[in-house]
């Protein structure tokens, strides 16, 4: 893995003033991960951007990471944990998917989806644990509502944020009265997560789609709760979803 990009831009909020405080946000620099740094910024707190792509002008402190490499990503993030002297959240945005029949997915991109979207969520928070249980911090972690649902054509997808639904589950129990763990399970959202697929695989003109600006406030709800009250898991959709229920 390449040296890793970081950006700090000034102006960054003092995480001592916020009851949010500092975020990891993986997948933080485009789609719902951007728009959730936005809300956590605005909320008052700090905002810790990992991505793959840098943008030249990042809005918020940003780091270079593939969430696939998975030991390289907890390095970073103990890295960042201890540069910032500690953490108050991890929210893992991170996601791809691979849109096909199971056998017409090549087995690599079919297997990278599960590294993204499973094995980068529980790196991620793997290396946030201890820092989260030294401040009383929160995870949310982000499904889908197909996470609930299982459709054709998406076998990668649908197994990868199964398995983050039932990762957070079991991590709630593991982690309760020390950890806040909460599930987003959202709803398609107009972000350009669909840009890369087939055509027949993209919303068309007339789907209804939410606002990503909307779930991340949700995000932020979920992350200001109180000690010892807890959003378990937290369904955010358009009114007229088609994937939900």
């Amino acid at each position: 893995m390449t040296e890793p990009t970081t950006t700090v831009p000034s102006g960054i909020a003092d995480p001592a003033r916020s009851r949010i405080g500092r975020i990891i946000i993986t997948g933080g620099a485009s789609g719902l991960g951007a728009a959730i740094a936005d809300a956590v910024a605005r909320a008052g707190g700090t905002p810790i951007v990992l991505d793959r792509t840098v943008p030249d002008e990042p809005a918020h402190e940003t780091h270079q990471a593939d969430v696939s490499e998975t030991r390289a990503l907890e390095s970073l993030i103990a890295r960042l944990a201890d540069e910032h002297g500690g953490l108050d959240g991890v929210v893992t945005a991170a996601g791809i998917d691979r849109c096909g029949r199971l056998e017409d997915v090549d087995g690599t991109e079919w297997e990278r989806v599960i590294r993204v979207n499973l094995l980068g969520t529980a790196a991620a928070v793997r290396a946030a644990l201890p820092h989260l249980e030294a401040s009383g911090g929160r995870v949310v972690t982000v499904a889908s509502t197909l996470a609930v649902k299982g459709v054709s054509d998406a076998t990668a997808y649908c197994a990868s944020k199964f398995g983050v639904l039932g990762f957070s589950r079991a991590l709630a129990a593991e982690t309760k009265g020390r950890v806040g763990v909460t599930t987003l399970i959202p709803g398609g959202m107009s972000t350009h997560f669909f840009d890369d697929r087939d055509e027949q695989y993209r919303p068309g003109a007339d789907a209804k789609l939410n606002s990503p600006e909307h779930v991340a406030q949700a995000v932020v709800f979920a992350l200001s709760q109180p000690d010892g009250c807890e959003i378990r898991e937290l369904v955010v959709s358009h009114s007229e979803e088609s994937s939900w229920p």
